[in-house]
Protein backbone atom coordinates (compact mmCIF):
# COMPACT_ATOMS: atom_id res chain seq x y z
CA UNK A 1 0.00 0.00 0.00
CA UNK A 2 1.40 3.59 -1.07
CA UNK A 3 -0.08 6.57 -0.11
CA UNK A 4 2.96 8.91 -1.74
CA UNK A 5 2.59 11.87 -3.28
CA UNK A 6 1.36 10.84 -6.50
CA UNK A 7 -1.94 9.58 -4.37
CA UNK A 8 -2.21 12.60 -2.71
CA UNK A 9 -1.93 14.68 -5.86
CA UNK A 10 -4.34 12.92 -6.96
CA UNK A 11 -7.13 13.41 -3.95
CA UNK A 12 -5.81 16.81 -3.28
CA UNK A 13 -6.67 18.09 -7.10
CA UNK A 14 -10.17 15.81 -6.93
CA UNK A 15 -11.51 17.40 -3.79
CA UNK A 16 -9.78 20.70 -3.95
CA UNK A 17 -9.93 21.67 -7.26
CA UNK A 18 -11.88 19.82 -9.57
CA UNK A 19 -15.36 19.22 -7.25
CA UNK A 20 -15.36 23.44 -6.91
CA UNK A 21 -14.49 24.24 -10.47
CA UNK A 22 -16.66 20.99 -12.15
CA UNK A 23 -18.82 23.13 -13.58
CA UNK A 24 -15.96 24.80 -16.13
CA UNK A 25 -14.86 23.00 -19.25
CA UNK A 26 -11.27 24.08 -18.63
CA UNK A 27 -9.82 25.68 -15.90
CA UNK A 28 -8.53 29.18 -15.68
CA UNK A 29 -4.30 29.62 -15.79
CA UNK A 30 -4.65 30.59 -12.55
CA UNK A 31 -5.73 27.95 -10.78
CA UNK A 32 -3.78 25.40 -12.63
CA UNK A 33 -0.77 27.63 -11.46
CA UNK A 34 -1.98 27.31 -7.97
CA UNK A 35 -2.32 23.44 -8.53
CA UNK A 36 1.56 23.10 -9.64
CA UNK A 37 2.82 25.33 -6.53
CA UNK A 38 0.47 22.46 -4.38
CA UNK A 39 2.02 19.68 -5.95
CA UNK A 40 5.49 21.31 -4.95
CA UNK A 41 3.97 22.44 -1.52
CA UNK A 42 3.28 18.00 -0.85
CA UNK A 43 6.82 17.61 -2.19
CA UNK A 44 7.64 19.57 1.05
CA UNK A 45 5.53 17.69 2.80
CA UNK A 46 6.45 14.73 2.32
CA UNK A 47 9.98 15.64 3.20
CA UNK A 48 8.64 16.88 6.37
CA UNK A 49 7.45 13.49 7.71
CA UNK A 50 10.45 12.02 6.89
CA UNK A 51 12.34 14.15 8.95
CA UNK A 52 10.27 15.10 11.57
CA UNK A 53 8.09 11.63 11.71
CA UNK A 54 8.92 10.90 15.58
CA UNK A 55 8.01 14.73 16.98
CA UNK A 56 4.73 14.49 14.35
CA UNK A 57 3.50 11.17 16.16
CA UNK A 58 3.79 12.35 19.31
CA UNK A 59 2.16 15.64 18.51
CA UNK A 60 -0.43 14.39 16.52
CA UNK A 61 -1.87 11.02 16.37
CA UNK A 62 -2.71 11.60 12.56
CA UNK A 63 0.51 11.59 11.08
CA UNK A 64 2.58 8.60 11.17
CA UNK A 65 6.22 7.76 10.47
CA UNK A 66 6.13 7.61 6.88
CA UNK A 67 8.20 4.37 5.23
CA UNK A 68 6.46 3.22 2.38
CA UNK A 69 8.35 -0.58 2.31
CA UNK A 70 7.84 -1.05 6.03
CA UNK A 71 4.86 -3.40 6.93
CA UNK A 72 4.50 -1.32 10.84
CA UNK A 73 4.02 1.42 8.38
CA UNK A 74 1.72 0.08 6.55
CA UNK A 75 -0.77 -0.57 9.46
CA UNK A 76 -0.35 2.53 11.14
CA UNK A 77 -1.49 4.42 7.83
CA UNK A 78 -4.08 1.94 7.49
CA UNK A 79 -5.86 2.80 10.56
CA UNK A 80 -4.85 6.81 9.69
CA UNK A 81 -6.70 6.40 6.20
CA UNK A 82 -9.90 4.79 7.72
CA UNK A 83 -12.77 6.98 6.28
CA UNK A 84 -13.19 9.97 3.79
CA UNK A 85 -13.40 12.46 6.94
CA UNK A 86 -9.97 11.80 8.33
CA UNK A 87 -8.13 11.61 5.31
CA UNK A 88 -9.51 14.79 3.95
CA UNK A 89 -8.11 16.42 7.56
CA UNK A 90 -4.67 14.38 7.11
CA UNK A 91 -4.30 15.81 3.50
CA UNK A 92 -5.74 19.43 4.44
CA UNK A 93 -2.95 19.56 6.92
CA UNK A 94 -0.43 18.40 5.52
CA UNK A 95 -0.47 21.03 2.77
CA UNK A 96 -0.85 23.93 5.38
CA UNK A 97 1.62 22.38 7.00
CA UNK A 98 4.42 22.86 4.08
CA UNK A 99 2.61 25.80 2.25
CA UNK A 100 4.58 28.69 3.94
CA UNK A 101 1.64 32.05 3.90
CA UNK A 102 2.08 34.75 1.32
CA UNK A 103 3.21 37.82 1.99
CA UNK A 104 0.69 40.72 2.15
CA UNK A 105 1.26 44.67 2.06
CA UNK A 106 -0.12 45.67 5.48
CA UNK A 107 -3.48 48.20 5.48
CA UNK A 108 -3.27 51.51 7.03
CA UNK A 109 -6.18 53.87 7.63
CA UNK A 110 -6.54 56.57 4.89
CA UNK A 111 -9.70 58.57 5.42
CA UNK A 112 -12.50 58.99 8.17
CA UNK A 113 -15.73 59.57 6.60
CA UNK A 114 -18.47 61.13 9.00
CA UNK A 115 -22.40 62.05 8.38
CA UNK A 116 -24.71 59.18 9.38
CA UNK A 117 -25.95 60.47 12.72
CA UNK A 118 -26.71 56.49 13.71
CA UNK A 119 -24.13 53.30 13.98
CA UNK A 120 -23.39 52.36 10.63
CA UNK A 121 -24.39 48.92 10.15
CA UNK A 122 -23.63 48.06 6.42
CA UNK A 123 -21.69 48.52 3.61
CA UNK A 124 -22.23 48.00 -0.62
CA UNK A 125 -20.02 49.03 -3.12
CA UNK A 126 -21.11 49.58 -6.94
CA UNK A 127 -20.48 46.40 -8.88
CA UNK A 128 -19.78 48.11 -12.62
CA UNK A 129 -17.60 51.08 -12.65
CA UNK A 130 -15.95 51.14 -8.66
CA UNK A 131 -16.98 54.51 -8.45
CA UNK A 132 -19.18 54.99 -5.32
CA UNK A 133 -20.51 53.08 -2.15
CA UNK A 134 -23.62 53.16 -0.17
CA UNK A 135 -24.06 53.00 3.81
CA UNK A 136 -27.21 52.42 5.48
CA UNK A 137 -27.46 52.87 9.44
CA UNK A 138 -29.43 53.30 12.92
CA UNK A 139 -30.73 56.49 11.68
CA UNK A 140 -32.66 55.12 9.23
CA UNK A 141 -31.15 56.27 5.91
CA UNK A 142 -29.17 54.91 2.99
CA UNK A 143 -26.05 57.51 1.80
CA UNK A 144 -24.45 57.37 -1.39
CA UNK A 145 -20.61 57.75 -1.20
CA UNK A 146 -17.64 58.76 -3.60
CA UNK A 147 -15.15 56.23 -3.48
CA UNK A 148 -12.14 58.06 -4.45
CA UNK A 149 -12.78 61.08 -2.60
CA UNK A 150 -15.45 60.18 0.36
CA UNK A 151 -17.82 63.01 -0.73
CA UNK A 152 -21.68 62.42 0.39
CA UNK A 153 -23.41 62.21 -3.25
CA UNK A 154 -27.16 61.43 -1.96
CA UNK A 155 -29.08 60.76 0.68
CA UNK A 156 -32.30 58.08 0.61
CA UNK A 157 -34.72 58.21 3.07
CA UNK A 158 -37.57 55.79 3.21
CA UNK A 159 -37.65 53.62 5.90
CA UNK A 160 -38.57 53.95 9.45
CA UNK A 161 -35.92 51.67 11.54
CA UNK A 162 -32.13 50.40 11.24
CA UNK A 163 -31.50 49.60 7.31
CA UNK A 164 -29.44 46.40 8.28
CA UNK A 165 -28.41 45.06 4.29
CA UNK A 166 -27.68 47.13 1.22
CA UNK A 167 -27.24 45.20 -2.21
CA UNK A 168 -26.51 46.51 -5.97
CA UNK A 169 -27.82 44.62 -8.61
CA UNK A 170 -24.95 44.17 -11.82
CA UNK A 171 -28.09 43.69 -14.24
CA UNK A 172 -30.28 46.32 -13.03
CA UNK A 173 -30.05 50.12 -12.03
CA UNK A 174 -31.72 49.42 -8.91
CA UNK A 175 -30.25 49.07 -5.24
CA UNK A 176 -32.13 47.31 -2.80
CA UNK A 177 -31.99 47.83 1.29
CA UNK A 178 -33.62 45.73 4.10
CA UNK A 179 -34.69 46.96 7.36
CA UNK A 180 -35.94 46.61 10.77
CA UNK A 181 -39.24 47.89 9.47
CA UNK A 182 -40.10 44.61 7.96
CA UNK A 183 -39.78 45.95 4.62
CA UNK A 184 -37.62 45.37 1.73
CA UNK A 185 -36.91 48.57 -0.91
CA UNK A 186 -36.12 48.66 -4.67
CA UNK A 187 -34.31 51.61 -5.22
CA UNK A 188 -33.82 53.01 -9.14
CA UNK A 189 -30.42 54.66 -8.90
CA UNK A 190 -31.87 56.52 -12.31
CA UNK A 191 -34.74 58.21 -10.11
CA UNK A 192 -32.89 58.47 -7.07
CA UNK A 193 -36.18 57.03 -4.86
CA UNK A 194 -37.83 53.70 -3.71
CA UNK A 195 -39.80 52.43 -6.65
CA UNK A 196 -40.87 48.77 -5.36
CA UNK A 197 -41.60 47.26 -1.53
CA UNK A 198 -41.98 43.72 -0.69
CA UNK A 199 -44.35 43.50 2.09
CA UNK A 200 -44.72 40.16 3.84
CA UNK A 201 -42.18 39.29 6.37
CA UNK A 202 -43.26 38.52 9.86
CA UNK A 203 -40.24 40.64 11.73
CA UNK A 204 -37.23 42.62 10.94
CA UNK A 205 -35.00 41.74 7.85
CA UNK A 206 -31.25 41.16 8.60
CA UNK A 207 -29.98 40.92 5.02
CA UNK A 208 -30.76 40.94 1.15
CA UNK A 209 -29.20 39.66 -1.83
CA UNK A 210 -30.09 39.97 -5.82
CA UNK A 211 -29.32 36.67 -7.55
CA UNK A 212 -26.61 37.45 -10.16
CA UNK A 213 -28.45 36.03 -12.97
CA UNK A 214 -32.26 35.52 -12.76
CA UNK A 215 -34.89 38.37 -11.55
CA UNK A 216 -34.81 37.43 -8.06
CA UNK A 217 -34.11 38.89 -4.57
CA UNK A 218 -33.31 36.88 -1.31
CA UNK A 219 -34.12 38.18 2.07
CA UNK A 220 -33.94 36.65 5.87
CA UNK A 221 -34.17 38.05 9.30
CA UNK A 222 -35.95 37.31 12.18
CA UNK A 223 -38.52 35.33 11.79
CA UNK A 224 -35.60 32.34 10.91
CA UNK A 225 -37.16 31.69 7.02
CA UNK A 226 -35.31 32.39 3.41
CA UNK A 227 -37.96 34.40 1.19
CA UNK A 228 -37.07 34.79 -2.53
CA UNK A 229 -38.94 37.17 -4.05
CA UNK A 230 -39.78 37.90 -7.82
CA UNK A 231 -38.63 41.73 -8.68
CA UNK A 232 -40.87 42.32 -11.16
CA UNK A 233 -44.02 41.16 -9.32
CA UNK A 234 -42.93 41.61 -5.75
CA UNK A 235 -44.70 38.35 -4.62
CA UNK A 236 -42.77 35.73 -2.49
CA UNK A 237 -41.77 32.93 -4.96
CA UNK A 238 -40.85 30.38 -2.90
CA UNK A 239 -39.66 30.05 1.09
CA UNK A 240 -36.74 27.73 2.17
CA UNK A 241 -37.57 26.67 5.85
CA UNK A 242 -34.77 25.20 8.23
CA UNK A 243 -33.01 27.19 10.11
CA UNK A 244 -33.75 27.12 13.97
CA UNK A 245 -32.93 31.30 14.84
CA UNK A 246 -32.95 33.95 13.30
CA UNK A 247 -31.15 34.30 10.56
CA UNK A 248 -27.83 36.47 10.29
CA UNK A 249 -26.62 37.03 6.57
CA UNK A 250 -28.39 35.79 3.03
CA UNK A 251 -26.19 35.69 -0.30
CA UNK A 252 -26.84 34.40 -3.88
CA UNK A 253 -24.16 33.02 -6.30
CA UNK A 254 -25.57 32.18 -10.12
CA UNK A 255 -24.64 28.46 -9.91
CA UNK A 256 -25.45 25.51 -7.26
CA UNK A 257 -25.56 26.54 -3.97
CA UNK A 258 -27.44 29.67 -5.06
CA UNK A 259 -28.09 30.56 -1.84
CA UNK A 260 -26.08 30.30 1.31
CA UNK A 261 -27.11 31.49 4.94
CA UNK A 262 -25.63 32.16 8.14
CA UNK A 263 -28.03 31.91 11.32
CA UNK A 264 -27.96 32.69 15.21
CA UNK A 265 -28.59 28.82 15.59
CA UNK A 266 -24.65 28.14 15.11
CA UNK A 267 -25.15 26.55 11.22
CA UNK A 268 -24.52 27.10 7.72
CA UNK A 269 -26.84 25.88 5.52
CA UNK A 270 -26.22 25.59 1.33
CA UNK A 271 -29.47 25.82 -0.21
CA UNK A 272 -30.73 23.80 -3.81
CA UNK A 273 -33.50 26.09 -4.56
CA UNK A 274 -34.80 24.44 -7.01
CA UNK A 275 -35.84 21.64 -4.80
CA UNK A 276 -36.54 24.18 -2.03
CA UNK A 277 -34.11 22.33 0.76
CA UNK A 278 -31.07 22.68 2.29
CA UNK A 279 -28.22 20.42 0.13
CA UNK A 280 -25.82 20.61 2.73
CA UNK A 281 -25.88 21.71 6.69
CA UNK A 282 -22.72 22.82 8.30
CA UNK A 283 -22.83 22.34 11.89
CA UNK A 284 -18.97 23.08 12.78
CA UNK A 285 -19.32 26.50 14.67
CA UNK A 286 -20.41 26.33 18.22
CA UNK A 287 -21.84 30.03 18.19
CA UNK A 288 -24.10 32.78 16.40
CA UNK A 289 -22.74 32.71 12.97
CA UNK A 290 -22.88 36.11 12.34
CA UNK A 291 -21.11 36.60 8.43
CA UNK A 292 -19.93 35.19 5.16
CA UNK A 293 -17.91 36.19 2.71
CA UNK A 294 -17.29 34.91 -0.77
CA UNK A 295 -13.44 34.42 -2.36
CA UNK A 296 -13.83 36.30 -5.51
CA UNK A 297 -10.72 34.58 -7.19
CA UNK A 298 -12.08 30.75 -6.02
CA UNK A 299 -15.44 28.73 -5.49
CA UNK A 300 -15.35 29.11 -1.72
CA UNK A 301 -16.15 31.06 1.67
CA UNK A 302 -15.71 31.51 4.87
CA UNK A 303 -17.89 31.86 7.50
CA UNK A 304 -17.58 33.84 11.18
CA UNK A 305 -19.45 32.74 14.35
CA UNK A 306 -18.41 34.85 17.49
CA UNK A 307 -15.28 33.88 18.01
CA UNK A 308 -14.45 31.12 14.90
CA UNK A 309 -13.33 31.53 11.43
CA UNK A 310 -13.53 28.79 8.75
CA UNK A 311 -13.35 28.74 5.24
CA UNK A 312 -15.15 25.87 2.91
CA UNK A 313 -15.48 24.44 0.04
CA UNK A 314 -18.22 24.99 -3.04
CA UNK A 315 -20.12 23.33 -3.99
CA UNK A 316 -20.01 20.57 -1.57
CA UNK A 317 -19.65 22.38 1.84
CA UNK A 318 -16.06 20.58 2.85
CA UNK A 319 -14.29 22.49 5.66
CA UNK A 320 -10.85 23.71 4.10
CA UNK A 321 -9.32 25.83 7.14
CA UNK A 322 -9.61 26.78 10.60
CA UNK A 323 -8.13 30.37 10.55
CA UNK A 324 -5.70 31.61 13.74
CA UNK A 325 -9.14 33.42 15.60
CA UNK A 326 -7.73 33.44 18.84
CA UNK A 327 -8.31 36.53 20.96
CA UNK A 328 -10.21 38.97 18.34
CA UNK A 329 -13.22 39.68 20.34
CA UNK A 330 -16.85 38.87 19.39
CA UNK A 331 -15.99 38.89 15.39
CA UNK A 332 -18.51 40.87 13.59
CA UNK A 333 -17.88 40.89 9.68
CA UNK A 334 -15.88 39.64 7.36
CA UNK A 335 -14.61 40.61 3.76
CA UNK A 336 -11.88 38.75 0.87
CA UNK A 337 -10.70 40.08 -1.75
CA UNK A 338 -9.23 38.38 -4.87
CA UNK A 339 -5.33 38.95 -3.73
CA UNK A 340 -6.02 36.24 -1.25
CA UNK A 341 -6.67 38.77 1.95
CA UNK A 342 -9.43 37.86 4.40
CA UNK A 343 -10.52 40.85 6.70
CA UNK A 344 -12.39 40.32 9.80
CA UNK A 345 -14.13 42.97 12.03
CA UNK A 346 -14.55 42.64 15.84
CA UNK A 347 -16.91 44.35 18.41
CA UNK A 348 -13.83 45.89 20.46
CA UNK A 349 -12.44 47.72 17.00
CA UNK A 350 -9.62 45.16 16.13
CA UNK A 351 -9.20 44.91 12.61
CA UNK A 352 -7.49 41.57 11.47
CA UNK A 353 -5.99 40.32 8.26
CA UNK A 354 -5.44 36.58 7.23
CA UNK A 355 -3.98 34.87 4.72
CA UNK A 356 -7.11 33.36 3.15
CA UNK A 357 -5.46 29.51 1.80
CA UNK A 358 -3.38 29.04 4.74
CA UNK A 359 -5.16 30.74 8.05
CA UNK A 360 -2.04 32.76 9.13
CA UNK A 361 -3.08 36.19 11.01
CA UNK A 362 -0.43 38.49 9.14
CA UNK A 363 -1.80 41.64 10.28
CA UNK A 364 -3.51 43.27 13.34
CA UNK A 365 -4.90 46.98 14.11
CA UNK A 366 -6.83 48.90 16.07
CA UNK A 367 -9.61 51.17 14.86
CA UNK A 368 -9.77 54.74 17.36
CA UNK A 369 -12.93 56.44 17.96
CA UNK A 370 -14.17 59.43 16.21
CA UNK A 371 -13.98 62.50 18.95
CA UNK A 372 -16.49 63.21 21.32
CA UNK A 373 -16.89 59.08 21.29
CA UNK A 374 -16.99 56.31 23.91
CA UNK A 375 -14.12 53.96 23.89
CA UNK A 376 -16.97 51.28 23.62
CA UNK A 377 -18.28 53.02 20.61
CA UNK A 378 -15.41 51.55 18.66
CA UNK A 379 -16.74 48.71 16.62
CA UNK A 380 -16.49 47.40 13.26
CA UNK A 381 -20.63 46.43 11.85
CA UNK A 382 -20.00 45.69 8.39
CA UNK A 383 -16.73 45.92 5.81
CA UNK A 384 -16.12 45.66 2.48
CA UNK A 385 -12.96 45.60 -0.02
CA UNK A 386 -13.81 47.68 -3.65
CA UNK A 387 -13.93 45.71 -6.53
CA UNK A 388 -9.90 45.85 -7.10
CA UNK A 389 -9.61 44.72 -3.68
CA UNK A 390 -6.90 47.61 -2.75
CA UNK A 391 -9.49 49.73 -0.44
CA UNK A 392 -11.73 47.93 2.13
CA UNK A 393 -14.03 49.73 3.97
CA UNK A 394 -15.30 49.79 7.38
CA UNK A 395 -18.76 50.59 9.29
CA UNK A 396 -18.37 51.59 12.80
CA UNK A 397 -20.44 51.91 15.93
CA UNK A 398 -18.62 55.45 16.60
CA UNK A 399 -20.98 56.75 12.89
CA UNK A 400 -17.91 56.95 10.90
CA UNK A 401 -17.26 55.15 7.82
CA UNK A 402 -13.51 54.19 6.94
CA UNK A 403 -11.41 53.60 4.43
CA UNK A 404 -8.12 51.44 4.87
CA UNK A 405 -5.81 50.66 1.93
CA UNK A 406 -2.17 48.64 1.83
CA UNK A 407 1.17 50.68 2.16
CA UNK A 408 2.21 50.84 -1.27
CA UNK A 409 6.00 50.86 -0.79
CA UNK A 410 6.02 47.77 1.37
CA UNK A 411 7.95 44.92 1.32
CA UNK A 412 8.74 41.87 3.36
CA UNK A 413 11.88 43.60 4.72
CA UNK A 414 10.39 46.84 5.48
CA UNK A 415 7.01 45.18 6.80
CA UNK A 416 7.09 41.91 7.71
CA UNK A 417 4.14 39.97 8.70
CA UNK A 418 2.94 38.32 12.40
CA UNK A 419 5.03 35.49 13.09
CA UNK A 420 4.10 32.16 11.59
CA UNK A 421 3.82 28.86 13.33
CA UNK A 422 3.18 26.03 11.61
CA UNK A 423 2.83 24.16 14.93
CA UNK A 424 -0.74 26.27 15.19
CA UNK A 425 -2.19 24.22 12.27
CA UNK A 426 -2.80 21.01 14.07
CA UNK A 427 -4.24 23.12 16.94
CA UNK A 428 -7.11 24.60 14.96
CA UNK A 429 -7.89 21.10 13.55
Amino acid sequence: MDHGLDDIDAVYVNSRWNNQFKHMSTLPSYLQAEIDRSKSALQLYDEYKLNHRNEASKSDKTLVPYNPNGKESESLINKVFQGQQEQTVFRRYGKLLSQKPEWHAPWKLKRVINGHTGWVRCVAVEPVENEWFATGSDDSTIKIWDLASGKLKLTLQGHIMTVKDICISKRHPYMFSASSDKLIKCWDLEKNSAIREFHGTLSGVNSVDVHPTLDLIMSAGRDSVIRIWDIRTRLAVMTLVGHKGPINKVRCLPVDPQAVSASTDATVRLWDITAGKAMSVQTHHKRNVRDIAFNPSEFSFASACTDDIRSWSLPEGQLLTNYQSESLGVINTLACNPNGVLFAGSDNGQLSFFDYKTGHKYQTLETKEAPGSLESERGILASSFDRSGLRLITCESDKTIKIWKQIADASPDTHPSLPWNPSLISQRF
